[in-house]
């Protein structure tokens, strides 16, 4: 599976099985998020078989069961865009964790902070988690706004890479599954826009990391 076919396979799971990741699956993602880590000066870490992060009122409220491992998003409260930073880099730990057959789903409030097993030092602050493991199911499509509502281009008029880039941003997932974001082509330029709502920096990231997956081009 590459990265692309992962954006379109990948679903949120919250009910996963009661069974233990993989000791070299672990190595495997522990190696990517020490790559984030290094490229990004964030302080991601990965939190295996803890049952108290998600035995929480809220997370009973989400449906959340059998979730034990997550992956910690931390980074230093200074840090320039800290949340798009954040949904930036998990989001390709996320779709490494799909292309490992595991499954994943953003989790910002429905857990507990104060139960994290994180390390978070002083300047740090945990901006959410990712659940990983294996799931019940591979979850379901979400449905989403209409391309036109998300970008300034018609599609007829789509460069074939743009219209790539938008079709794998239209798969990120974003709080609520509310796509708070706007895309904008001038000329090769892209730019990203995020409105003023809960959680918008860090679905921008996560949607700026499909869109240069889907599209083949960097832009941030």
């Amino acid at each position: 599976m590459t990265e692309k076919e992962a954006i379109f396979a990948r679903h949120s799971v919250r009910q996963f099985r009661d069974v233990p990741i993989e000791k070299e699956k672990v190595c495997r993602l522990n190696e990517i998020i020490d790559e984030c880590n290094s490229k990004s000066g964030l302080n991601f870490q990965l939190i295996i078989n803890d049952s108290e992060c998600f035995d929480t009122f809220l997370a009973h409220y989400g449906k959340f069961s059998n979730a034990k491992n997550y992956i910690a998003l931390v980074g230093k409260k200074s840090t320039e865009n800290l949340d798009e930073l954040c949904g930036y880099y998990g989001q390709k730990i996320v779709l490494a964790a799909q292309m490992l057959g595991l499954n994943t789903c953003w989790v910002a409030g429905t857990y507990g902070k104060g139960k994290c097993k994180a390390d978070i030092l002083s300047g740090e602050k945990i901006v959410c988690v990712i659940a990983v493991g294996y799931g019940e199911n591979q979850g379901r499509e979400r449905k989403s706004r209409p391309l036109e509502k998300l970008c300034n281009v018609d599609e007829q008029n789509m460069p074939a890479w743009f219209k790539d880039g938008m079709e794998a941003a239209m798969k990120a997932p974003t709080a609520l599954n509310q796509q708070k974001f706007y895309i904008t082509l001038d000329g090769e330029n892209v730019t990203f826009r995020a409105k003023h709502v809960p959680l918008a920096k860090l679905d921008l990231g996560i949607v700026k990391y499909n869109f240069e997956v889907g599209s083949g081009k960097s832009v941030r």
